[in-house]
């Protein structure tokens, strides 16, 4: 870390996530553990995340990168248990694809936000989670059948609301002179 400039940020696309990140850790290609470690998040409370977060996003206010090994329960074709000892992830929207810059989807995203006690009467928080799994194989953007994920790992980006529309954009604000 000495070796980084100041103000250096890691700050990945989805695409690199997916298609670097992600599939070189399945493929077990790269010791990727000092970047993005491999963490049960649903072991810990969203707050105490960001103390295990990589040597790159440590410090970082905003954003945090984990592995997350493949439940035994999804193992056997069930949901994944996303609950911790004080609230509950649950997932918002429908799943969405990742794609590469050639149009060729690589992976699923699935946003997640975390409240606090047990549904159905849980206090949805400011917490929030984009979970990314890769595909296996190539797939075309006009394919129409539902592409089949790997398993052993997700990726996940765990972060805190903001209420600016630009949260993850770095470029600074348009200055009004009125």
């Amino acid at each position: 870390m000495e070796d980084l400039p100041p103000g250096f940020r890691f700050y990945p696309t989805e695409e690199e996530l997916v298609s670097f990140y992600l599939h070189n850790k399945l493929e077990g290609r790269q010791d990727l553990n000092r970047v993005i470690p491999v963490v049960n998040i649903y072991e810990f409370h969203p707050w105490d995340l960001p103390q295990f977060a990589g040597e790159l996003c440590h410090g970082d206010p905003e954003q945090w990168f984990f592995f997350i090994p493949r439940q035994e329960k999804e193992a056997r074709g069930g949901r994944p248990n996303r609950l911790t000892t004080s609230g509950y992830w649950k997932a918002t929207g429908s799943p969405g694809y990742v794609y590469s810059s050639r149009n060729r989807i690589i992976g699923m995203k699935r946003t997640m936000v975390f409240y606090q006690g047990r549904a159905p009467t849980g206090r949805k928080t400011e917490w929030k989670m984009n979970e990314y799994r890769a595909i296996e194989g190539e797939t075309s953007s006009s394919n129409t059948a539902t592409p089949k994920l790997r398993q052993e790992f997700s990726l996940c980006r765990v972060y805190i609301k903001s209420k600016c529309l630009r949260a993850f954009d770095r470029r600074p604000s348009a200055v009004d002179y009125r």
